[in-house]
């Protein structure tokens, strides 16, 4: 339990993170991994968990815990897939602007990622290969040059994103803009439709292949504001040479490219997540 310790307490240090969090991690994190634990047994094959949470909600920081320090006490080689690592590069992207429609050239919603590669990495992952996966670099907003090695095999794989699991929307639900950027910049429709489409497709296979879900659930979209304005900040604190660092009102009108699926998320899956996590409550504890 010595070296388990010591690696919780690395973490916390390099998350950037009280030393109360422990506390989190004893309570909550470690029960968590057992239930992985138990999860995985139940299986011959790697288990798939989806890790669902808004942005700045503690996804990676859950996944790094579950990965680093606590299903190693289980002997479960764990393997962290991330949506944002999957990012098409800015040139991609760019052309999407031009062939379908302007607000593609933001990263974040369906569409944005290559959700084919994601989808082989798992498939790879899950018949015990290693594979190189992107980089994505926030700070200049583009796919890093580096790719990254998962070593195969794995026991388990936690796939975690914004929208990870995300249903489709009705048709019905496009008709109607829900903030000022779909109402001045996609009066039309296209740009939501394009997305939902994704989401039917491509998406849906990749989350096709979960075998669990777990909700970190956050408690508004205020919340979701707070926790990206943390998260720039802790960006512009590690890279404040970066061009692409946000200010406060350029973090408002990214969140609200987000809005629409994070609204939807919290509305649906709950009741289809296996696990809810409610991070509010998670925060208030001693």
């Amino acid at each position: 339990m010595t070296g388990a310790a010591d690696k919780v307490d690395a973490l916390i240090v390099r998350e950037r993170l009280p030393a109360s969090y422990r506390k989190i991690v004893e309570q909550r994190w470690r029960p968590l991994a057992i239930e992985i634990a138990n999860w995985r047994a139940q299986k011959e094959s790697p288990v798939v968990i989806g890790v669902n949470g808004a942005q700045g909600s503690g996804k990676s920081t859950l996944c790094a815990f579950l990965a680093d320090a606590l299903l190693p006490e289980a002997n479960l080689k764990t393997a962290v897939v991330s949506l944002d690592d999957f990012y098409l590069p800015k040139d991609a992207r760019l052309k999407l602007a031009e062939d379908v429609h302007p607000l593609l050239a933001t990263r974040g919603v369906p569409g944005t990622h290559d959700a084919v590669w994601m989808s082989a990495t798992i498939d790879d992952l899950l018949t015990g290969k290693t594979v190189a996966a992107p980089t994505f670099d926030k700070g200049s907003d583009d796919r890093s040059t580096k790719a990254h090695d998962i070593i195969g095999p794995v026991d388990v794989i936690l796939v975690e994103g914004w929208c990870v699991g995300a249903p489709a929307q009705d048709d019905a639900a496009l008709e109607r803009p829900i903030n000022s950027l779909e109402r001045n910049e996609d009066p039309d429709g296209v740009w939501r439709r394009y997305v939902n489409e994704r989401l039917k497709t491509d998406y849906n296979d990749l989350f096709s292949r979960l075998d669990r879900l777990i909700m970190m659930r956050v408690d508004s979209m205020e919340s979701v504001f707070e926790n990206r304005l943390r998260q720039e900040r802790k960006l512009r604190a590690a890279r404040p040479d970066a061009r692409t660092i946000m200010n406060d009102e350029e973090i408002a009108r990214f969140i609200q490219h987000y809005e629409r699926l994070t609204r939807h998320c919290l509305d649906r899956l709950p009741a289809s997540a296996d696990i809810v996590i409610d991070i509010a409550a998670l925060a208030q504890k001693p």
